[in-house]
Order: C-alpha cells, then sequence, then structure tokens
C-alpha cells in the first residue's frame, strides 16, 4: 500500500492534480487575499457602455478617444489593452465609400480621401507613446505571420550552465496579432493568454511565452514595464526550470513553466471605471490620475469571463489586474520546486512509522500517533500558505497515511477471509468461477439437465505437441503443460468466457453461459487474439529456459477454432457425476475449425455464424469447405485483428486484393487467381498468411492439369479432422 500511494504521488496523474488545486482553492476560499487599492484601474466596457455608445466593435475614433481622455486628462501613466484588434475598422469613411451604393461620386471621393480610422486610432498611440496591446496565442501557426516580428520589450534569459530555458517555458505555434500599423505605433505589446487548469479553472498565469525562437511577455508584465519606463524583462532559470522574472524594482517568482500563481482577492467593483464615465469626462480626476489602465470587458455578452479559485465568473481582465495587485504588494503564492519531494517524504516517514509502531502498540495507539502527524502536518500546510504563501499539500499525505493504516489493520481479517476462500477457491478450479456463485447462491441448480441457447464455442489446440513432449519427462511435461494453459486460461476469463475442459493439450471454452453475453461471439474472438499475442511472451520466456538448460527450444503454436449456435447447455452426466458443459452440431463444428488451422496455416479458423456477428473486425474468408462428419459445406474465415487493425490501410488493401483472388478462383481464371495471389503477398508483410497462399497455389496447378469442370462450385472436401 506504501508503495502503491508513493508511485501514485510520483506519476501524479491528470484526477490527483485536480485533487490537489481543489485543496489549494479551499485555501484561498477560506483566507483570500484582502483588497487594497493599488494604482491599478479596469477600464470596463460593460453593459451600461455598451447600451450608451453602441454595440461592439466601437469605431476605432472612439477608442482613440479613450485614449485621449485616459492619458492627457486623467493622467493615467500608461493603459493596456485586453484586446487584439485584428482587423480593420468597417467604419472607416474609405471603407464606408466602397461598401456603400449609390453614393455620390464627389462625396465618395472625400470619404476615400479622409485618413481611415484605423490611421487615426495608430496616430493617438504612438503621440502617447505608452499604450500596449494585447495579442492572444493559438494552437496552430497563422499564414503569413512566421516573420512578422511584433515585441517590444528585449527580454533576456539569464540561466545556469546547461540549462535550456525553452524546455520548459511555454512553446505555441501562432499569435493572433493587431493590424500591423497598430502595434507599429504601440509602446508595448503583451500576451494575454490563460492556461486553465483540467478542470478549466484559471490558478496561475504564464509570465512569459515562446512562438519559435522570439519570446512575449504577459500583457499585465508589459503593462508595468511601460508604466514604469523600463526596456528590459529578464528571465531566470535554473536545473528545475524558470525560476522569476526580473525587472528593475521586482523580482516575480514563478513556476518552473514561468507561470505565476494568483493569489486572489474577492472580486469586486471597486476595481472598475465604467468606460462611458470615462468618455463622458464625468470621473474626477484622483480616481485614475498615476493608476495604470487596463481596458477590457465584464460585459456577458463578449465572453470574457473565466473560473477561478474564489468566483466561478470573472472577468478576464480583472484576472490581469489581480495579477499586477500580487507584484504590487508583494504576495506571492509559490509552490516551491521542493514540494514534491518534501511530500513524499513525509508520506515514507509517517506511514513506516505506523508500519512499525502497529506490532508494538496495536491498532488504537498507532491510531492516535497517526492522526496526531498528520494532524500536525495539516496544520504546518496552512501556517505556511497564510503566513508565508507556500503551497504544500499535506491531504494527500493524511489519505496516504490512512489507506496504510487501514491495511495494516485489516490485515487479521484478510488471513481469516482468505482461509474461507480457498475452500470456495478449490472448487472453482474445476469449474466457472461465475458457476460457483450462481449455484452457491441457488443450490437447486445442482441437477441434471440442460436448455438451448446461441453460443460461441473455442478450440485450442499445441500443433506438434508430441515432438515438444519428447523432450520432458513426465513431472516436466506436466509443469510446462500448466504453463501453457495458466495465460491461455486467464485470458478467456478475462473476456467472461467458461473454461469446459482440459484435454491434454487442448481447451475447451464458451460464452454466453452460465451468464449472458450479448457479445458473446467478440468476447471470443478477442480471446482467440489475445491467446496468439500471450503466446508470444511465453515463447520468450521458454526459450531463456531451453537456453539456461540447454536444451533445444521448440516453439509453441497453437490453431484456435472458434463457431457460433444454438447449442445444449447445461448439466450432462449422471447422477453421481455431472459436468457443465454444451453439445451440439456447432460445438463439433468448431472442434473441426481448429483441426483446419494447420491445413490452413492461421492462428484461428472462425466459423461463419461467428464472423456474421462480429461487424468490423479484420476478417479474411479462408475456403468453403466440407468438414468430416457434416453434408453441408460452411464458409470459414480467419481473423487478423480487431476494429483498430482494420482501420489500417495495409488490411484495406490485403482485403480487397483477397476477396478478387477468391473471386478469380471460383471463376476458374487461374491465371488471375496467380496474378492476385502474387499482389496478396505483396500486402502481407508479417507472412500471416504464406501457408494459405501456397496452398492455393497448389490447387491451381492440380485444377490446371485437371479442370473441376462448369458445375464445381468451390466446396472444398476436407480430409482430416
Amino acid at each position: 500500500m506504501l508503495a502503491a500511494v508513493v508511485l501514485l504521488r510520483v506519476f501524479d496523474p491528470a484526477p490527483l492534480q485536480v485533487f490537489r488545486a481543489k485543496i489549494f482553492d479551499i485555501y484561498q476560499k477560506a483566507e483570500p487575499r484582502e483588497f487594497s487599492h493599488q494604482p491599478v484601474v479596469i477600464i470596463d466596457i460593460d453593459e451600461e457602455s455598451l447600451a450608451e455608445i453602441g454595440q461592439w466593435p466601437w469605431p476605432r475614433t472612439v477608442i482613440a478617444d479613450l485614449i485621449r481622455k485616459l492619458l492627457v486628462d486623467y493622467k493615467v501613466p500608461a493603459a493596456a489593452f485586453d484586446i487584439v484588434f485584428a482587423e480593420a475598422d468597417r467604419t472607416s469613411p474609405d471603407l464606408i465609400a466602397k461598401s456603400v451604393s449609390g453614393l455620390d461620386q464627389s462625396l465618395r471621393d472625400t470619404l476615400v480621401g479622409l485618413p481611415s480610422n484605423d490611421d487615426v486610432f495608430a496616430r493617438v498611440i504612438k503621440e502617447s507613446g505608452r499604450i500596449v496591446l494585447g495579442q492572444s496565442t493559438t494552437s496552430r501557426a497563422i499564414v503569413g505571420e512566421a516573420t512578422r516580428k511584433s515585441v517590444k520589450a528585449s527580454i533576456g534569459v539569464r540561466a545556469a550552465k546547461g540549462v535550456d530555458p525553452n524546455a520548459f517555458i511555454y512553446d505555441f505555434a501562432g499569435l493572433v496579432r493587431n493590424l500591423p500599423e497598430l502595434e507599429a505605433a504601440a509602446a508595448g505589446i503583451g500576451v494575454f493568454t490563460f492556461k486553465p487548469s483540467i478542470d478549466g479553472v484559471v490558478r496561475q498565469v504564464p509570465l512569459v511565452m515562446r512562438v519559435g525562437q522570439q519570446y512575449y511577455p504577459a500583457l499585465s508584465i508589459e503593462l508595468l514595464r511601460v508604466a514604469t519606463g523600463q526596456k528590459t524583462i529578464m528571465v531566470k532559470a535554473d536545473r528545475a526550470g524558470i525560476s522569476s522574472l526580473v525587472m528593475k524594482g521586482f523580482e516575480i517568482p514563478t513556476t518552473q513553466n514561468g507561470e505565476f500563481f494568483i493569489r486572489y482577492a474577492p472580486h469586486t467593483r471597486d476595481r472598475y471605471v465604467s468606460a462611458k464615465d470615462v468618455l463622458n469626462g464625468s470621473l474626477p480626476l484622483e480616481r485614475l490620475a498615476g493608476h495604470m489602465a487596463l481596458i477590457g470587458t465584464s460585459a456577458v455578452g463578449l465572453l470574457d469571463i473565466k473560473a477561478t479559485p474564489v468566483d466561478d465568473a470573472m472577468p478576464g481582465v480583472e484576472l490581469h489586474a489581480q495579477l499586477l495587485e500580487n507584484v504590487l504588494t508583494k504576495t506571492f503564492l509559490q509552490r516551491p520546486n521542493w514540494s514534491n519531494g518534501a511530500e513524499l517524504v513525509a508520506i515514507i516517514f509517517i506511514s513506516l512509522l505506523m508500519i512499525g509502531l502497529v506490532p508494538f502498540l496495536g491498532a488504537v495507539y498507532t491510531l492516535i500517533v497517526g492522526v496526531g502527524s498528520t494532524a500536525g502536518l495539516l496544520g504546518l500546510s496552512w501556517y505556511l500558505f497564510a503566513e508565508a504563501g507556500l503551497l504544500l499539500d499535506m491531504v494527500y499525505v493524511a489519505i496516504a497515511t490512512f489507506l496504510v493504516y487501514a491495511a495494516l489493520t485489516y490485515l487479521n481479517y484478510m488471513r481469516e477471509e482468505r482461509e474461507r476462500r480457498q475452500v470456495r477457491g478449490a472448487f472453482s478450479q474445476y469449474m466457472s468461477p461465475a458457476l460457483v456463485k450462481q449455484l452457491a447462491e441457488d443450490p437447486s441448480k445442482l441437477k441434471l439437465g440442460g436448455e438451448m441457447r446461441d453460443m460461441t464455442l473455442l478450440f485450442c489446440d499445441i500443433r506438434g505437441f508430441t515432438t515438444i513432449s519428447e523432450q520432458f519427462d513426465a513431472e516436466g511435461l506436466t509443469r510446462f503443460i500448466n504453463r501453457f494453459l495458466t495465460p491461455m486460461t486467464r485470458i478467456i476469463l478475462g473476456q467472461r468466457g467458461t473454461i469446459d475442459k482440459y484435454m491434454g493439450d487442448c481447451i475447451m471454452a464458451f460464452w454466453n453461459a452460465p451468464l449472458p453475453d450479448l457479445d458473446h461471439a467478440k468476447n471470443a474472438v478477442r480471446s482467440a487474439l489475445d491467446m496468439v499475442e500471450g503466446l508470444k511472451v511465453l515463447n520468450d520466456a521458454l526459450k531463456a529456459e531451453a537456453e539456461a538448460e540447454g536444451r533445444k527450444f521448440i516453439p509453441i503454436n497453437i490453431g484456435i477454432g472458434v463457431n457460433s449456435g444454438i447449442v445444449c447447455v447445461g448439466n450432462m452426466g449422471s447422477d453421481l457425476r455431472f459436468d457443465y458443459s454444451v453439445l451440439g452440431d456447432d460445438v463439433n463444428l468448431a472442434s473441426r475449425l481448429e483441426g483446419q488451422s494447420k491445413t490452413y496455416g492461421t492462428d484461428n479458423v472462425i466459423g461463419e455464424n461467428t464472423v456474421a456477428k462480429i461487424p468490423g473486425f479484420a476478417y479474411l474468408k479462408l475456403d468453403r469447405i466440407q468438414v468430416k462428419g457434416k453434408t453441408l459445406p460452411v464458409d470459414i474465415y480467419t481473423v487478423l485483428g480487431d476494429e483498430i487493425y482494420a482501420a489500417r490501410p495495409g488490411f484495406h488493401a490485403l482485403a480487397e486484393r483477397h476477396k478478387e483472388m477468391l473471386n478469380a478462383y471460383l471463376a476458374q481464371d487461374w491465371s488471375a487467381v496467380r496474378r492476385k495471389l502474387g499482389e496478396c503477398r505483396a500486402f502481407d508483410n508479417d507472412g500471416r498468411l504464406k501457408t494459405l497462399y501456397e496452398l492455393y497455389e497448389e490447387r491451381v496447378a492440380s485444377y490446371e492439369a485437371a479442370a473441376p469442370g462448369a458445375g464445381w462450385d468451390g466446396v472444398y472436401i476436407a480430409k482430416t479432422k
């Protein structure tokens, strides 16, 4: 149990990551960061602004007026747009002249001669000298953007010797950019990409990203750089990854991927001013003067709403504001690189302490020690969060140690239960565990009788068993047979099959009894495929043993026959002894098909009734054959793989040519058969059908010497069982 909980923590699967994140969310909800007024303000394109000024997007001249108001009238040191202006303003005079029909030519010429709204917007951006535009990353490259450079900040990297920072910084394929004339005029350009956790909650924000070999800062960091008049942002990296971002007066700790954990304060409208109030000049000067402005939206219809640990629906622009508040107040939330190691040490130490104490103190006193230890660690985890902003997950430590304790105290019960299971398990060695369960629940079924049921039967036999058995004495042969039967049985039982009986080296199994199985044909065929794969592993082990013992290795090859049909299933025998078994013509046919696997050189031979129940599998028709003991012919097939294998292009090509070969065979077009056999061999990459195609070549040669005649229906009369 200790190994299991440690390995689970080491591999850290997605559900465990979400669980840990939820624990840290509880910490933030229990003690959120207190809101304090900082020189950061959100210019909100809210519902009231949209109602007064008009629907979004606004003309760029209106946005230019907004910039003039902010930077000139309200003395804002810098402003950033949480918006991308990727397309030209459709309300520009020249675009209106082109799109509206019926205008007077002089009016059209006048409109075309006016500057576009984007030109006006770009001029205002350039004149202000303190505007940051936003970009968004994409998972695919955008045509025509590969060589366009738009970074304004100088981003340097200070890495430890031998450390490649590119291995840690998030890499994106492309960017959604603003119009080139706007980006050329801007003082800074930042990226407003968020990387939500697996559950969709935004807990951390990348402060630096990479597209190709070019680094891009986060929007909030770029706004801080422009507002403070700095030119350079430094990224520090060590062997564990990115450690921090540095600007003059600021060192911002990050995760190894350059992400920043936001310590959230509750959502409040105190961070916001309405864009309409800025445009109409109704705000007092002191409300905005000296504040870095983030221009974004809280309007629900504009779809910039994010889930956070403290609020399920927070406007995305507020996340940038909260990040800046964290930086300005130096309120940092960190998960140090050593945190994983510390948590693992805590799990191992407390668990080993409990394992050692149980034999001496007993379960009750050990539980007291364990509860006290985990309570102390949980208290330490909370203290580190509240006082130092450190995130350590001691809840998983507590759960892990409880599981170890539960395993220890349950051990005696397990030992007693094991003895009872051994008695019941002894009977399960002779019949299906499902049948044992049924008989235990309803002893009245322990009587002679049967029922007719649609079932699938499987026979499996070792080829050349006599030759293999000559290598062993009686004891060694018994071990060998058991080595073979055990994994094959596990595969059959794993696919809901029931072992009918073992007959020397032969296995007989069936599906859809005693318990219903609607997919009995598919499960039987999957068992046949898995048995062939499992045999490869067994052969590797037997080969190594033969080489170690200095004897010749003869690989095990098996033949499998599978058939479906209505058969009688039930308790067969006498009043003194009976077995749960099956009887019927389709049972005999399944046995005959297993015998034909050697003739056709395939691992398995599948009856036509079974093939009708496994659509989508990769099967090929072998022949139309009349087996010994039957008067009517049947179509027989071999299955090469499941639905995934059937989707391979190579199989489609093989199946098409194989069908054409059989059609030519039935048409007695022997030259076409030979040609198609060559094409089939080209697609039989692993040689699984080599013997089959050689068999057809021999038949063609014999039929060329003595034609079967006009009434020939292609049925082959089997000469062996």
